[in-house]
């Protein structure tokens, strides 16, 4: 299912589909990786691995040449997009994760401050799914597909989001690792 549905959305776009498929591969085995070590969180494997594979597949509705990336939308949205993406493919659990994984997730406050181009509501991970999945991410960046982060580099990463992220980030490092 999830190859398919990355095949059918990068609309013959090979190069994009393999940027979306090794940082979304490397993004699930980390997640995989963390609900092994903390069987106490009880996540769903099965659901960790497929959302992880599809937290970005909204990536093939924005403009990031740099990645592969021809459509019209700005990157910001990328998660947003891709939970439209989802639902209309009949998986909404799918569709949180994607919506909520841009840095620690993005408040209201946040996007209205910012002047995001997103609705003014929460997008802030709430189930252990969708948090590992977007501490995951963080580890891992698809313009350098090559490296991996420390978890220094991805909390100072963060930093430029404010300190919101941090709190939340740290949160989740005493946590997951």
């Amino acid at each position: 299912m999830v190859n398919d549905l990355v095949h059918k959305y990068c609309e013959g776009n090979e190069a994009l589909e393999q940027v979306l498929l090794r940082h979304s591969t490397d993004v699930a085995r980390r997640a995989l990786q963390i609900a092994k070590a903390h069987p106490e969180l009880g996540a769903d494997e099965t659901f960790l691995w497929e959302a992880a594979m599809l937290h970005d597949i909204g990536i093939t509705r924005v403009d990031a040449p740099g990645i592969y990336c021809y459509g019209t939308e700005p990157y910001i949205r990328h998660g947003l997009l891709g939970a439209e993406i989802l639902r209309s493919e009949g998986l909404p659990r799918h569709a949180r994760v994607a919506e909520r994984h841009t840095g620690t997730g993005l408040t209201a406050a946040e996007i209205e401050r910012q002047n995001l181009p997103l609705p003014h509501q929460d997008f802030t991970p709430e189930t252990v799914e969708e948090q590992i999945v977007c501490y995951a991410d963080k580890f891992y960046s698809k313009t350098r597909l090559d490296i991996e982060k420390t978890p220094e580099q991805a909390l100072h990463s963060l930093e430029k989001f404010g300190s919101e992220g941090l709190i939340v980030f740290k949160a989740w490092m005493e946590k997951f690792e």
